[in-house]
């Protein structure tokens, strides 16, 4: 028996250390491991004795060695399995989730408490386990932590079976997967106490750095990944083939993205496409390939080149975090946990309150996603929307209202806070609840005088001057909801209301989903020279 050890990490366990020159690798036998460090540099090679207290034990020639499963990975035949129920509270789903994000999430939820936190991989692929102990480390433990990233799919399998208490999802959950979880006693999938809404996320379309080309038409990215374009240079790139990267079909970033761009009718993928395991690889994948393009979360981008969309109607969409968060951005989607009604407990609800609050913001912008905090921007005269606006083609009667608008715009800042109704509903929809608690938290610490308008949209179905009423009331209901849940919180606030109707759409107006997204209350704020 002998043991193998590699690299500079040499504090891992110091009598090996000392060793290290008497020492060569063999090869592994059939009840051998090695531990490895989480950077990878050193190996440990010994024969598996047991795993016990979140520790193995290995056999070598130095002797028996316990190492703890904090400090390295075990690779080989004999490495056990962690079992879920050795933690507090068990959590699976999207591998953009666990792996993009959720490691931050817990490292911050514990200096959130004052806690320690040890983060670890474990034994098996794309799952790490979590300690929080008190008191910077010195109290009681304060909970254990599993976190399983696969596919989003995995959220709402673990929570029907009850292997994980919470859910980890890049895609909403279907009807059927909520149907089958309401049918198990696990109650309403959809409803605020099960459904949380905790980051933004755009999907980027992402090219080698050297592509020459820098935007791409939704018709374009539609008929590069159904297989109808397959060389650059029908899109007026270089004369060369299209190699095509996309994810498994049973992910939730692949989900979002063909049902974004094709919606119901998605056709076949072409026969060639790459699939790559992580949005990670898909990244490196199109970095090394001059011909590659894909699609990654915003989180995982890596230096490649991001495309600006151009929708059918001629809009400009970039993947910023401005668009992402009022939802106008063609592949912008929802990061989402989810729970049982019937098997959460104190210590898994307390983790997704802190997710899901403005305490988590910071963790998840460090983690290259976007937070739902609001955003402030300024309207100005060469911004796209303005630019847009004066280049409409429009009757003298709409261009007089253009004009009305151009001219108030220059007075405000938009907020990234913007409210949209359910189909054919007066109620808001879930995300606009929660901008209306973050907008009453922000416009709370605004100077006392403060000058903000409510200005409502709509899509261009009906009567243009009906449709300007329409946006009208739409204002002022956002205004008085606003004002019934803040009570005299902002009783400071100047509050007013317009509405421009049709004009200014943020989507096609061809669409039911496109419609949906132009009818809106955006909220403007007094500019900071106004």
């Amino acid at each position: 028996m002998a043991t193998a050890i590699t690299g500079g990490n040499r504090n891992l366990v110091s009598a090996i250390a000392l060793c290290t020159a008497l020492i060569s690798p063999v090869a592994t036998l059939a009840q051998e491991v090695v531990l490895k460090s989480a950077d990878g540099t050193v190996n440990l090679v010994g024969e598996f004795i047991e795993f016990k207290d979140n520790n193995y034990v290995i056999r070598t020639d130095l002797g028996d060695l316990r190492i703890s499963a904090t400090r390295v990975r075990c690779e080989g035949e004999p490495c056990p399995s962690t079992a879920a129920t050795e933690a507090d509270v068990t959590i699976a789903g999207s591998q953009s989730v666990g792996v993009g994000v959720m490691p931050l999430l817990l490292s911050g939820y514990g200096a959130f408490l004052g806690a320690d936190v040890t983060v670890s991989d474990t034994p098996d692929e794309n799952e790490i386990f979590a300690e929080i102990v008190g008191e910077e480390g010195f109290g009681d433990p304060l909970g254990s932590y599993l976190v399983s990233s696969t596919g989003s799919i995995d959220a709402f399998r673990g929570l029907l079976d009850r292997s994980a208490q919470i859910g980890m999802s890049s895609r909403r959950i279907r009807p059927a997967e909520a149907r089958a979880l309401r049918d198990d006693g696990a109650g309403n999938m959809v409803a605020p106490e099960n459904e949380h809404i905790f980051a933004v996320d755009s999907l980027v379309v992402i090219t080698h750095p050297n592509n020459t080309i820098d935007q791409i038409t939704t018709d374009e990215l539609r008929g590069i990944y159904s297989g109808k374009i397959t060389n650059w240079s029908e899109i007026g790139g270089a004369d060369a083939p299209i190699v095509v990267y996309g994810r498994a079909d049973d992910t939730g970033t692949r989900s979002t993205f063909e049902e974004r761009l094709y919606g119901a009718d998605v056709p076949t993928a072409p026969p060639n496409m790459t699939i790559t395991a992580t949005s990670t690889e898909m990244a490196a994948s199109v970095n090394a390939d001059p011909n590659g393009i894909g699609f990654v979360g915003y989180a995982f981008q890596r230096g490649a080149k991001p495309l600006t969309l151009i929708n059918e109607c001629g809009l400009r969409m970039t993947p910023d975090t401005f668009s992402a968060r009022t939802e106008e951005y063609a592949l912008q989607r929802f990061l989402y946990l989810y729970n049982r009604a019937d098997t959460l407990d104190e210590k898994a609800a307390d983790f997704v309150d802190y997710v899901t609050s403005d305490a988590a913001d910071s963790v998840i912008s460090k983690a290259g996603f976007i937070d739902l905090g609001i955003a402030r921007q300024p309207q100005t005269a060469d911004s796209t929307r303005a630019q847009q606006l004066n280049d409409a083609d429009v009757d003298p009667f709409e261009a007089g209202v253009i004009r009305d608008m151009l001219a108030q715009m220059g007075a405000y800042d938009r907020l990234s806070s913007t409210f949209r109704f359910r189909t054919g509903s007066s109620t808001l929809d879930r995300r606009g609840l929660l901008n209306l608690a973050r907008l009453a938290d922000y416009l709370e610490s605004a100077p006392a005088g403060t000058k903000v308008l409510m200005v409502g949209f709509t899509d261009d179905v009906g009567a243009f001057e009906s449709n300007r009423a329409l946006s009208v009331g739409r204002a002022q209901q956002v205004l008085t909801t606003l004002q019934d849940f803040a009570g005299d919180r902002l009783s400071g606030v100047d509050f007013q209301t317009a509405g421009y109707g049709e004009i200014a759409p943020s989507a096609c107006n061809t669409t039911e989903t496109g419609r949906a997204i132009n009818r809106r209350v955006e909220i403007w704020v007094q500019a900071a020279n106004g």
